[in-house]
């Protein structure tokens, strides 16, 4: 955990599934945090798949509620079985533990993740061909959503956790889905042994040290170079990049969950010029300044969704409070409107047709980002730009051996 800080005083939340990795976690988090005057939130998800599922949320609680930490039970409705069910029950389990998160005021969330799940990330992402960054497996941090997934169990094998659960007379869930050998997890699973794991471990660590050195160096680049602007653009003090750079700044810009292939970026990188990638044009710097600039193709941006508080918006902008607003209002591109307001703005019109606005219909209510005016002046909108991974983030840990 020391490692993995700085923590502060806030409170932390641990995701807990009843499985004996996660109660372990569990156990070890709250010593960690009564030892550091801290308070903890468990987080367990009802995944509504398997007739049991719920009851064994009810056992996660009821065992927390012996431990005297607070839990929530988070439910899933819109799940059902069938093609992509993992990747999509995964991608559900952390959206909701994130909103969890957010209410509570909570930035870390600890996962069980242990050795075994980094040796079996790395096989599988060789059996993909992944370049050097996907073979450094995971990260011991990552932002996600304005939410650091922390990982404190790389370092330790699933044994050594069953270890410690039955010395404490603790008694876990087994989840049936680990035993279906249809999954390609599942069948590497079975394959591995105390030789095979330790080598991929030792592989993926080899792959993090370089992984660890080129996330620094992209950050002090971005530092030194770059200004990624609140209302989603960001501006390049320059004519040329490192391609992971360029990479980062596109899959932020963009609201991508993964940067573009360094293929990609490479030839733009090394001479910037107007182009446009996943969604991201460059474009360059406006009148006389130096560099080019990155912001959103606006034929590619979401259509509007609904003004509620919490929603999200080209999955780059996020509602914060929308109070008083219409029941029918909805946030979408300023897109043509943008004409009206250049008096209001220095900026270019291919910047402001990508700003976030607020409707009723055809009625604009409010641009968050420019001083027009507003729907209620009393009670502004809050919007804030929260792509779902930040430009540099990921903190991999060189000595996970």
């Amino acid at each position: 955990m020391a490692q993995l800080g700085p923590w502060g005083a806030r409170p932390i939340a641990v995701a807990v599934s009843g499985g004996p990795d996660s109660l372990a976690l569990a156990w070890l988090a709250h010593r960690w945090c009564r030892a550091h005057d801290r308070s903890l939130l468990v987080l367990s998800v009802d995944h509504a798949l398997r007739p049991e599922s719920a009851a064994e949320a009810r056992h996660v609680a009821a065992l927390m509620q012996s431990w005297a930490i607070p839990s929530q039970i988070l439910t899933l409705h819109d799940l059902s079985a069938g093609p992509g069910v993992a990747a999509r029950a995964r991608d559900a389990r952390y959206g909701v533990m994130i909103a969890a998160c957010g209410r509570a005021g909570i930035i870390d969330l600890l996962l069980g993740h242990h050795a075994r799940d980094q040796a079996e990330t790395f096989l599988l992402r060789q059996e993909q061909h992944s370049g050097p960054a996907g073979l450094a497996a995971m990260a011991g941090v990552h932002v996600r959503d304005g939410v650091r997934l922390v990982r404190p169990l790389l370092e330790f094998s699933h044994q050594s956790l069953r270890d410690l659960l039955q010395q404490q007379n603790i008694r876990w869930i087994e989840d049936p889905s680990n035993q279906d050998s249809s999954k390609s997890r599942v069948r590497l699973r079975m394959g591995l042994n105390d030789a095979a794991i330790t080598a991929a471990r030792t592989a993926a660590a080899h792959a993090a040290v370089a992984r660890a050195a080129q996330e620094l160096a992209t950050a002090r680049w971005l530092a030194e170079h770059v200004t990624i602007r609140p209302e989603g653009f960001a501006q390049i003090a320059a004519r040329s990049c490192p391609p992971e750079a360029l990479a980062a700044l596109i899959q932020t810009i963009g609201g991508h969950e993964y940067p573009p292939p360094r293929a990609t970026t490479a030839r733009l990188a090394t001479a910037l010029h107007p182009a446009t990638i996943m969604g991201v044009r460059t474009i360059k710097a406006p009148r006389g300044a130096p560099g080019f600039w990155l912001l959103r193709e606006q034929a590619a941006m979401a259509p509007p969704v609904e003004a509620k508080p919490g929603a999200v918006w080209d999955n780059r902008f996020r509602l914060t409070g929308c109070q008083h607003l219409p029941t029918a209002a909805t946030i979408g591109a300023l897109g043509p409107d943008a004409a009206k307001f250049r008096h209001l703005s220095d900026l270019p019109a291919a910047v402001l047709q990508t700003f976030p606005a607020l409707r009723a219909g055809a009625a604009l209510l409010d641009i968050p980002f420019l001083p027009a005016p507003r729907h209620d002046s009393a009670t502004p909108v809050g919007l804030d730009f929260s792509p779902p991974r930040p430009a540099t983030s990921a903190l991999f840990r060189p000595n996970c051996h």
